[in-house]
């Protein structure tokens, strides 16, 4: 415990206001509120406010905190369960990145359209430049974060490991951004995910919370509003162009696209080739 927050603890007289402003500033970080803690857990922390209380009362309140502690834990455990089994059958209303938008001033686009109405050539399409692995990882690719890693390492180009199924689970559960702690439920989304979804349904919803710039959310959106058509009726080389612009859809064009895109494009359109001949997509689409 921090020397100064203890014995700010144990000095802290009877007048209240004086003893609220410093419970509060104990509690404004987290040095104090573990000290605080340690007070309270030591029986000392009564001082706060000019009085005792009886060990049998703070014996019932430790309690209630553990309780409390331990409701939260499996809050955390029990939630993205229930999220999955949720968005195992229904489609997810929107997400933490549609809100941002909005909030940002966009109108959002966001029909929902089953993976038999979106056209295979976008299946392979992001397969080939998101996840080729897809159909053999069990939603967490280590082989690929190994490569990223090492890769970032020797200074080459930036570039993720993370799989499609990371980035549903983000998509539909998180907000964007990195961090540990992100990472960390990302992390178990993801394994939960894969569990209940399975690799249809996620990469169904995976096609359908996709964000492709302009507030166009999932691939009917982005179809009709970068090209005038279904989902259904998307061309491989229209396919290749939208998966090209997934990881910066707000700045790259899937229309009229500058030299960078129209490179990965053609890029990702001769791997969706190796896609389909080697069955890399044979865990989504039927044959």
């Amino acid at each position: 415990m921090d020397g100064y927050a203890a014995n700010t603890v144990c000095r802290a007289g009877k007048s209240g206001k004086d003893n609220l402003a410093k419970l509060l500033r104990l509690l404004s970080s987290i040095d104090g509120a573990g000290a605080l803690i340690g007070e309270f857990a030591a029986g000392r922390g009564m001082k706060l406010f000019g009085g005792k209380i009886s060990k049998a009362k703070l014996k019932r309140a430790k309690k209630a905190s553990l309780r409390a502690l331990a409701m939260a834990l499996v809050l955390i455990v029990l939630s993205p369960v229930i999220g999955a089994i949720v968005y195992r059958f229904a489609p997810p209303p929107g997400t933490w990145t549609m809100l941002q938008r909005k909030l940002s001033g966009d109108v959002i686009i966001h029909p929902w359209t089953p993976l038999k109405r979106i056209s295979p050539h976008l299946v392979r399409a992001v397969i080939a430049a998101e996840d080729s692995r897809f159909c053999l990882h069990k939603g967490i690719d280590v082989a690929a974060i190994e490569d990223a890693m090492d890769d970032n390492k020797k200074g080459a180009r930036r570039r993720g490991g993370s799989t499609i199924t990371q980035q549903t689970a983000k998509n539909v559960f998180l907000w964007q951004g990195g961090g540990w702690i992100r990472k960390g439920f990302e992390t178990y989304f993801t394994l939960v995910a894969e569990r209940i979804w399975g690799k249809r349904r996620t990469m169904e919803l995976y096609l359908n919370v996709a964000e492709w710039g302009n507030g166009y959310f999932g691939a009917e959106a982005a179809a009709r509003g970068r090209f005038g058509k279904s989902a259904a009726d998307l061309s491989a080389q229209e396919a290749a162009l939208l998966a090209a612009v997934l990881p910066s859809p707000n700045k790259w064009r899937a229309v009229n696209p500058g030299p960078y895109v129209r490179a990965r494009a053609a890029t990702i359109r001769k791997r969706m080739d190796v896609v389909r001949n080697e069955g890399l997509d044979r865990c989504v689409l039927v044959k």
